[in-house]
């Protein structure tokens, strides 16, 4: 007997192969409950002069390309067109959606069994990571438990904020892969 028998969990959890395809099917669940959303990793730059123009794509992977959340009155998860961006940690930090569609950025990845951090894979507007460079210069073990705990955080809270479903995408294939088969042990119950 295992400690969930019993337990029925009702959470809608995928992997995605593609980005366009999981913005899409965000899109199609926003359609039916006007609260779904994408957010990424701070991986990509937000080009201070694009940041009131739907036009500009600050992210693009492949032929997948959107802009980060435009700087308008509104907050970005209720602004007009905000399905059509995609949400950073600091626009969804304490606000929860019905679904959630998460794009994992190369500061996170898979190798040789465990998930590690690669922190010069953030993009320079991120300001959290302010100074860590020369914290690694200058105390290397603080700096990458710092950047570890910070960007481990950062994919805890994007994929803690759907209510009703989290659908994932990697960027980089062996994460996407060792998440694939995670996903798969939960929905068979072999955690």
């Amino acid at each position: 007997m295992s400690a969930a028998d019993g337990f029925d969990l009702d959470y809608d959890l995928r992997v995605f192969d593609n980005p366009q395809v999981l913005h899409e099917t965000i899109a199609r669940r926003n359609a039916e409950t006007r609260l779904s959303r994408v957010v990424a990793g701070y991986c990509w730059e937000w080009d201070k002069e694009g940041r009131s123009d739907p036009e500009a794509y600050d992210i693009t992977i492949g032929d997948y390309e959107r802009s980060w959340n435009l700087d308008t009155s509104d907050p970005w998860a209720i602004a007009e067109g905000s399905i059509d961006e995609v949400g950073c940690i600091h626009t969804c930090q304490g606000l929860e959606f019905d679904y959630v569609g998460v794009i994992i950025g190369e500061d996170l990845k898979y190798r040789d069994g465990e998930i590690i951090v690669d922190h010069e894979a953030r993009a320079s507007t991120d300001r959290s990571l302010f100074g860590i460079k020369k914290l690694f210069r200058e105390q290397p073990d603080e700096a990458a438990a710092k950047a570890e705990e910070l960007i481990k955080n950062t994919y805890r809270t994007l994929m803690s904020r759907g209510m009703k479903g989290c659908y994932i995408y990697c960027c980089d294939d062996q994460l996407q892969e060792y998440l694939r088969t995670r996903v798969a042990n939960v929905s068979t119950g072999s955690l």
